[in-house]
């Protein structure tokens, strides 16, 4: 699959990962369609890329917004070939310290998210018999460490789904990816809550480069164009990229 040419919707595209990606693909010739929740975010970068650049106001737990980024991006260039599933958040705590209403964001932001994205763009990927559906997982998806017990719960969650996405839906001509990032420099830190946590994780996004303790958004970027521009017939289903230095 090459990218010029390609429609390719993506969440969470207002900063950090989505927002790089969106411009690696669209100087690469894709079109791109974008959902995020800050308005301004979306109409200053679609100013930045110019032209094959469409965007909708989307938050990703409310399913008639994902249908309508969806419905955008077949009414404006007339189908969808990539959903980069993009969005997410990440509090930090104990379980002890019964944080309810962040653990259920995180599940109808980091879970709901995704299925919502799953279940609207199935049926127009079923009707072309073509797509690839992208996720952001994590690191933190396939290790388990103190403090982020949900987190990493959720991100478990996104890689069995993708796992199940890609085993029921490959005679459909789809494939799924998930992308797994360590540490990497966005403004996904300032979802953390916890202020000791926050402070160490701060701590190692300020590193230069050379000390290989956190990745900047276009590298992940750039492991999203690699899943993009296979041929239909090769399927890239996990993708880690971590940190030179990063421990776990």
């Amino acid at each position: 699959m090459s990218i010029k040419g390609k429609v390719v919707v993506i969440t969470g595209a207002s900063s950090g990962i989505g927002a790089a990606t969106a411009k690696l693909l669209a100087a690469k010739g894709a079109k791109v369609v974008l959902g995020a929740r800050r308005e301004e975010r979306l109409q200053a970068l679609s100013q930045a890329i110019g032209d094959n650049v469409v965007y909708q106001v989307t938050d990703v737990t409310d399913r008639q917004q994902v249908r309508a980024l969806i419905d955008l991006a077949v009414s404006k260039f007339g189908r969808v070939d990539v959903l980069y599933n993009n969005a997410g958040t990440m509090p930090q705590g104990n379980l002890s310290d019964r944080e309810y209403d962040k653990w259920q964001m995180m599940l109808n932001v980091n879970i709901m998210g995704v299925l919502n994205g799953i279940g609207e763009v199935l049926p127009i990927m079923q009707k072309q018999h073509d797509g690839l559906i992208i996720a952001t997982d994590s690191v933190a998806g396939h290790v388990v460490y103190p403090a982020s017990a949900v987190y990493n719960g959720t991100k478990y969650a996104v890689r069995a789904i993708m796992e199940g996405l890609r085993q029921e839906e490959k005679e459909h001509g789809i494939r799924s990816t998930i992308v797994s990032p360590g540490a990497v420099r966005t403004e996904l830190v300032n979802t953390i809550g916890n202020t000791q946590i926050q402070a160490g994780i701060s701590e190692l996004m300020n590193a230069d480069d050379r000390q290989g303790l956190a990745l900047n958004p276009e590298d992940i970027a750039n492991a999203v164009l690699f899943a993009i521009d296979q041929p239909k017939h090769v399927a890239i289903s996990e993708v880690l990229v971590r940190p030179a230095q990063q421990e776990v």
